[in-house]
């Protein structure tokens, strides 16, 4: 990571910028120091304020348990939220929803002939409990095709990961006899995933790693017969409650001010067995952290500092946050900044994923950002997986910050304080709060909120085994 340039204020009085009116920075070709933007004497006013520590000890108290969607731990991790909110002096909202949530079965058993206990399978989110056994036959991607031909009545689908979603594979087989469904990964390493929605026509299902599934498949493809059984126990679901935390700063300056919003948040729920230190108590802590700085800067629009609730059961709280906002009000988003996985120690750069990999306004300003304070913009790259979809979706330009290539706790109870990296919270606080700053501050009388169409995004941003 490159030193930043820290300069003082009557050092680059001369060369102060703004980002609006420039040419957009885009990470191919990579830009020489001559090109990339001048540092901007605003950038100051946002990193003499930032404290990591803050974040890093925000991070700590939130990582403690998991929290998971509608659980008490949840519920404590979002008070928590809004009393730091509120003791920066901002007014706060919890906006409350239900769901439909789900609890991990307790135990989950994959025994195949011939393997004693090689293999350790993991359930999906909304998958259902049951004991089935029966022979293995290979079923490709899982799609309608794949089955032609085959009798699968009371046996057990092996099917490879990919094309379509998780659930349509188990709805597949299940429609086509099966009684079980194996669901092996197509990269290297284990599979955690989701169905997203729950179904009474699901069938037990469970998920292995790459190198388990191949070795079935090559056991298959030599004529081998294999027989294996599924066991789940434990599994529940019904309704249950969680809230998205608001906090709301109006502008400060009357006479320059305009009607835009512009939003910056993060998820504060954890999947269940993992502290979520990096996903994404990072995020949170770095929300809180951006909102305490702002706090007294003058600012020329409304300003949103959201915590959503329910992101890793499909991005539950941040579509129902866009979905109730008044027409005339979604119309004022210039955009919304989202920070998932912002700090762990073994990930790789900090990227900006846009879901169609095109620029705006948010990738826009925090590659110029990145330019004057590193000497390079952020790549941007397509993604989606977190709440910046549900901005998207809804017409309003959006961006989210992560490091990639992932690190190897994402999901796992290693996600822990010890592996979060102060020197990259430090970066992200840093390219974030200070292309936020360079939309709403007083001297820019802009930009207008510009909308987009408002789209349905395909399954593939919803799949939470991968961001």
């Amino acid at each position: 990571m490159k030193k930043k340039p820290y300069l003082s204020i009557a050092l680059v009085a001369g060369l102060a910028v703004s980002t609006f009116g420039a040419q957009a920075i885009y990470a191919e070709p990579a830009k020489t120091a001559q090109q990339v933007q001048p540092f901007n004497v605003f950038d100051n006013k946002v990193l003499d304020k930032i404290n990591v520590e803050n974040i890093y000890n925000n991070i700590d108290y939130l990582s403690k348990t998991p929290r998971v969607a509608g659980t008490e731990a949840e519920h404590k991790a979002i008070q928590y939220v809004k009393e730091q909110f509120e003791s920066y002096g901002y007014e706060t909202e919890l906006q409350e929803f239900t769901f439909y949530g789900y609890t991990a079965p307790h135990t989950v058993k994959l025994s195949i002939d011939g393997f004693a206990d090689e293999i350790k399978p993991k359930s999906f989110t909304y998958g259902m409990d049951g004991n089935v056994s029966g022979e293995l036959v290979y079923a490709g991607l899982g799609q309608a095709a794949d089955f032609e031909g085959k009798d699968l009545t009371g046996k057990i689908a092996l099917i490879q990961r990919g094309a379509i979603s998780f659930a349509d594979k188990v709805l597949n087989a299940a429609a086509h006899g099966a009684s079980g469904v194996i669901i092996y990964n197509n990269a290297p390493g284990e599979l955690n995933g989701t169905f997203g929605t729950p179904n009474e026509n699901y069938v037990p299902a469970v998920a292995i790693s790459q190198e388990a599934g191949q070795a079935l498949f090559d056991k298959l493809m030599n004529g081998e017969i294999l027989n294996g059984a599924i066991q789940i126990e434990g599994a529940e679901g019904g309704i249950r409650t969680s809230y998205n935390v608001v906090a709301k700063k109006a502008p400060t300056n009357k006479n320059k001010s305009t009607d835009g919003i512009l939003a910056l948040g993060a998820h504060h729920d954890s999947v269940p067995g993992a502290p979520g230190a990096n996903d994404d108590a990072s995020g949170t802590a770095m929300t809180l952290e951006l909102a305490r700085v702002m706090k007294d800067l003058p600012t020329n629009m409304e300003m949103r500092f959201i915590t959503f609730g329910a992101e890793e059961l499909g991005l539950i709280g941040s579509r129902y946050y866009v979905s109730q906002l008044p027409k005339e009000e979604k119309e004022r988003f210039v955009g919304y900044f989202n920070m998932d996985m912002v700090g762990s120690r073994d990930a790789g750069d900090l990227v900006i994923n846009t879901v169609d990999g095109s620029q705006n306004i948010v990738s826009q300003t925090a590659q110029a950002s990145s330019a004057r304070l590193n000497g390079e913009p952020t790549p941007i790259q397509t993604g989606g997986s977190s709440d910046h979809v549900s901005f998207y979706e809804g017409g309003i330009a959006s961006g989210s910050f992560i490091h990639r290539p992932l690190e190897p706790w994402y999901h796992t109870p290693e996600d822990t304080i010890d592996k979060i990296s102060k020197e990259k919270l430090q970066d992200v606080a840093e390219i974030v709060g200070t292309a936020v700053y360079d939309i709403v501050r007083p001297e820019n009388q802009g930009p207008k909120a510009n909308r987009g169409v408002e789209r349905k995004v395909p399954h593939l941003y919803y799949e939470q085994d991968i961001k």
